[in-house]
């Protein structure tokens, strides 16, 4: 497992990031499962044919990542049906329903890499220190195709929304 440290900070400290990714633009979209409830899973692939973006958070119960996964989901609501925003984190799938019905959060789907890793593992953004996903966004076309790719640098920031925006509404 390949480790990077220093390429993103949490309140200006470094920390490691692990995994054998590194997903950059025009990358073809690993195959991954992630978890939408502790028993049903989801691959990426299962949304190849639509626009997809990739909202990666650490964790639902901080400040930081509500507002991102809030901001998503109010974009969501503008992008209509051939856009999916998939909002990936470490926290239990349970947690996520529960804060989602809590704030009222309907147009992004929540997945969690809590059970397979995969995802942190095949995007290489796993944080060692914290057992969590780095903040990041990655904007994929219908074929598989990474038009954009953010992780966030200092994990306490939110990510360049307009320019996740941008490269969404630049694919045709």
């Amino acid at each position: 497992m390949a480790e990077k440290t220093g390429v993103v900070t949490f309140k200006g400290g470094p920390m490691t990031l692990v995994g054998s990714g590194d997903i950059k633009v025009g990358d073809k979209l690993p195959e991954v499962k992630v978890s939408k409830s502790l028993v049903e899973d989801v691959t990426l692939s299962s949304y190849k044919g639509k626009k997809l973006v990739l909202n990666v958070i650490p964790s639902i119960d901080t400040g930081v990542c509500q507002i991102q996964t809030k901001r998503f989901n109010t974009e969501a609501e503008k992008l209509g049906e051939g856009v999916v925003i998939l909002t990936v984190s470490a926290d239990l799938p349970v947690a996520q329903g529960r804060w989602c019905g809590a704030e009222g959060v309907k147009n992004v789907i929540m997945a969690s890499d809590y059970k397979h890793r995969e995802f942190g593992e095949k995007f290489g953004i796993t944080i060692k220190e914290l057992g969590l996903l780095a903040r990041a966004v990655y904007v994929i076309d219908k074929d598989g195709v990474v038009k954009h790719a953010e992780i966030v640098k200092e994990i306490a920031s939110e990510p360049d929304y307009s320019a996740a925006l941008n490269a969404l509404n630049s694919i045709a």
